[in-house]
């Protein structure tokens, strides 16, 4: 043990009484609880170890997380090697992609919230020394790291890696231009035979999928922040270096556990800023501010939406992968991956290089040697996409605190747009709307009470994006909602609007035919309405009926803060 840890024979005994473990470990009064462990074929000699919790969500409904059976057991080799014990732990997973466009998606974002209080509840209740977090998709990835955050024990993510793209039609594919192929065949641009086609060929196997979805973005941050291992956002599912750099993770948190090194040692006001200069170099889902501000919370560092455009304002968009683009996530492997991204972010001086890392390295150790292999994937710093970043938050009177847009995402004749709102209370009635051939070009579309409360959940507006983008609606129309999009959305969507319609926000007032005016270069969105008539709607305004009446939903609704703090529970 003590040569284990390196800490020398003669402190065996101390160190071991240190360890978090030895709350149900060690002492005569802890006999009870090792004879639990015995009843599962433990023996005392790994109950002498450091007991690592291997978190994963490993399940046969998400094809992000349906190998990660495989990458736990590479995790449980990596901890064994370094003289640890592994203990696998199971955590829950949505896929968002199934979950899409019915009432499954309302329990998408307020999972993240079960995901982190169940990974605190299983780690805390039996005194695990360290955590490796196995996730891979949406809203699973950034539970976990908030969880972590929380207890502030020793951590390290290890996802699942990205799927590879499919091919259709002898051209790259992947989840958007499924969703969009709908829209394309709802408008007869493509018969039964060609949805089919992208049907069995978009999605080729196992991993989260291909773009820079949200998936993959917090994949990526989680490399950016420190708290994974480089490589974690783009060695692709299917390659053998996702399984080298599972047992590189069991072996990681090992050392973390010998020097102390805890989640909040890496996570913090320095390394949250290297996450959000990569958020705006790589162009992340726009579900990754949302996170992000949960992950702040949970470490105590004050973190708002006039941050991200400070960072929007100074940090270049270097790389315009699926959907902003044609390229997907092994193709950012293969030009170099996250720590090339950095490499470029440097010479501008917007990485912090001095920061720990999961690696028991710093930034700058972990940035040796890496370099831009294809600036076709990642542009140079001085001749980027754009000298702004992928996100922007806007302001005005339909958002007095915020929303969010991928800019990055957004074509540019539509970076600025001017029309008359089309107004829907849900999504469905949207859907309902452009399928009927009602929106046309120049319209705003208004989608409102489904906000975090008024979902309640947040939901996501893929199939309304997808279906304009399908329709070639998406460089004539706007979308604005209280609610969110998916990583895969294109055009300009803009979502997170706060304050959102249930909690009294403009945007409940808004009436079909107001002009609403978009900015994005000037950070401003507005209906063309006076204060005074706003307030004249609102004295005689009676909202729909909305939300949920029962169940873990209705306590999420209760509780759940605005999407400008980051739709954490309060």
């Amino acid at each position: 043990m003590g040569r284990v840890l390196g800490i020398g024979p003669i402190c065996v005994k101390e160190s071991i009484m240190a360890l978090r473990s030895a709350k149900v470990t060690q002492g005569v009064e802890k006999a009870p609880m090792r004879s639990l462990f015995y009843a599962m074929g433990y023996t005392k000699e790994e109950l002498d170890r450091p007991l690592i919790g291997v978190v994963s969500a490993k399940s046969e409904i998400v094809p992000g997380h349906m190998h990660l059976d495989k990458v736990a057991e590479a995790v449980k080799a990596g901890v064994r090697m370094a003289g640890g014990t592994p203990i696998e732990i199971p955590a829950i997973g949505v896929c968002d992609g199934i979950a899409m466009g019915h009432i499954g998606m309302k329990y998408s974002l307020a999972s993240r919230e079960l995901i982190a209080d169940s990974v605190e509840t299983m780690i805390m209740a039996h005194a695990l020394d360290g955590a490796v977090l196995v996730p891979n998709c949406d809203k699973i990835v950034p539970g976990m790291v908030m969880a972590a955050v929380r207890m502030d024990i020793p951590a390290v993510v290890c996802s699942g890696g990205p799927m590879m793209s499919g091919l259709v039609d002898g051209e790259e594919t992947s989840l958007s231009k499924m969703f969009e192929a709908v829209g394309a065949r709802k408008a007869d641009l493509i018969d039964d035979e060609q949805l089919e086609e992208f049907e069995q060929n978009t999605c080729p196997g196992c991993g989260s999928c291909s773009g820079m979805y949200t998936a993959n973005s917090m994949n990526c941050l989680c490399e950016a922040i420190g708290i994974a291992l480089p490589g974690n956002g783009t060695i692709p599912a299917v390659e053998s270096g996702r399984i080298r750099l599972a047992k590189h993770a069991g072996m990681a948190i090992m050392n973390l556990v010998e020097k102390n090194i805890t989640a909040r040692d890496i996570i913090n006001e320095k390394s949250i800023k290297n996450a959000l200069a990569c958020d705006m170099a790589l162009g992340c889902s726009s579900n990754s501010v949302l996170h992000l501000l949960a992950i702040a919370n949970e470490a105590g560092v004050e973190l708002n939406l006039n941050i991200f455009n400070e960072f929007s304002g100074k940090v270049p968009n270097l790389c315009h992968l699926a959907p902003a683009g044609g390229t997907h996530m092994h193709d950012l492997n293969r030009a170099g991956g996250l720590m090339a991204v950095f490499s470029e972010l440097d010479k501008k001086g917007l990485i912090d290089k001095s920061l720990i890392t999961a690696s028991g390295k710093t930034v700058g150790e972990n940035m040796e040697g890496a370099y831009v292999k294809d600036h076709s994937i990642i542009r140079p710093v001085d001749d980027p996409y754009s000298e702004t970043g992928g996100i922007a938050i806007l302001w005005g009177n339909i958002a007095r605190n915020g929303c969010v847009v991928k800019r990055s995402a957004v074509a540019p004749e539509m970076l600025t747009h001017s029309g008359p709102a089309r107004v829907f209370n849900c999504e469905e009635e949207a859907i309902e709307a452009i399928y009927g051939g009602k929106i046309v070009d120049g319209d705003v579309v208004v989608i409102r009470y489904e906000g975090p409360k008024g979902g309640p959940g947040m939901r996501e507006m893929l199939n309304p994006t997808s279906a304009l983008a399908g329709m070639k609606l998406d460089k004539t129309v706007a979308l604005i909602t209280d609610g969110r999009f998916s990583g895969a959305s294109r055009g300009a969507s803009i979502g997170h609007v706060a304050p959102e319609a249930a909690a009294g926000g403009n945007i409940a007032y808004i009436e079909e035919g107001d002009i609403i005016e978009i900015d994005i270069p000037a950070s401003k969105i507005n209906v063309n309405v006076s204060d005074e008539e706003l307030e004249k709607r609102k004295a005689a305004y009676k909202a729909p009926e909305f939300g949920a009446k029962s169940g873990w939903l209705a306590r999420y609704q209760r509780n759940v803060s605005s999407a400008d703090k980051g739709a954490v529970m309060e």
